[in-house]
């Protein structure tokens, strides 16, 4: 995460939300420590609120308007942020393009299926197809173009280090079209080895792993505490409880171990590339 700085209120609703907190907190002689008091939300969660990183929870707002004598304006302002924030993602997924812009490293364990910033259009698009076909093709196109805007990430000269780990049948096994597949780990080749990033695969034969059961992104920023997030079928939640995170980071390095070497993964990925590349030219 960058040094410390006024937020850009002109760049978004959020930034903007975010520079009148601190303004009113400022103007009341308040630090981030007195206006966190008694509002069960920690100070790095306030700070990125107030950089614009975070969407402030309606109860935050009732108690900043409380503290601040802002006469609800926070309450009314808070629900414009949000849909600011969630525009092409689900709503309790909001904060977390944000936080991927600001961090430091990216760690990730994809069980299921491929990490959204590794994703193709296609790729993506294949999931909705299976995973929410009730969706109105102007909400499908929303969050195409939002998964797009995601991966602008990787064109940043500052973005985060990546270390992914990977399930192998997330490789393996799929019902994209083979040259839709081909496509999409090459798409992963490229991207990994033009940003020098770490990508390993856990093979078939391990049956029992640490983060058995479900998703993990851990990010780590310069200036404030690390967050992990995790996500099931309809809902994740941001983790920021420093126990918590202790205790996905010390499984995260675990599964390190037990996944093949990064350069061993990557010829796995390479072959599967090539495999369905072989299928989609037999079958033109």
């Amino acid at each position: 995460m960058p040094a410390r700085k006024d937020p850009d209120a002109s760049t978004s609703v959020p930034c903007f939300y975010g520079a009148e907190l601190r303004y009113k907190r400022e103007q009341a002689g308040l630090t981030l420590e007195q206006l966190a008091e008694g509002s069960f939300r920690g100070i790095s969660f306030l700070s990125q609120i107030e950089r614009g990183e975070r969407r402030m929870p309606m109860d935050l707002a009732k108690h900043a308007d409380e503290r601040l004598g802002t006469d609800g304006f926070f309450q009314r302002r808070c629900e414009d942020a949000a849909k600011a924030r969630r525009v092409g993602h689900p709503l309790y997924f909001a904060d977390v393009p944000e936080l991927e812009k600001q961090a430091e490293t990216l760690e990730e364990w994809a069980p299921n299926v491929l990490p959204g910033l590794l994703q193709t259009e296609a790729y993506f698009r294949g999931l909705l197809r299976h995973e929410a076909p009730h969706l109105p093709p102007a909400t499908v196109e929303e969050r195409v173009r939002a998964r797009i805007a995601r991966a602008e990430l990787w064109k940043r000269p500052d973005r985060p280090d990546y270390w992914g780990i990977l399930r192998e049948s997330v490789i393996t096994q799929t019902s994209l079209p083979p040259a839709d597949m081909a496509e999409q780990l090459e798409h992963v080749l490229h991207l990994v080895q033009s940003s020098q990033s770490v990508l390993q695969v856990v093979p078939e034969t391990t049956s029992w792993h640490p983060l058995l059961y479900g998703m993990a992104k851990i990010m780590t920023f310069a200036d404030a505490p690390p967050v992990m997030w995790t996500e099931g079928n309809h809902d994740g939640q941001i983790v920021d409880f420093p126990a918590s995170v202790k205790g996905y980071r010390r499984s995260y390095d675990r599964l390190r171990a037990v996944a093949l070497p990064p350069d061993a993964s990557l010829v796995l990925i390479e072959q599967a590339a090539r495999t369905y590349r072989h299928e989609a030219q037999q079958q033109a």
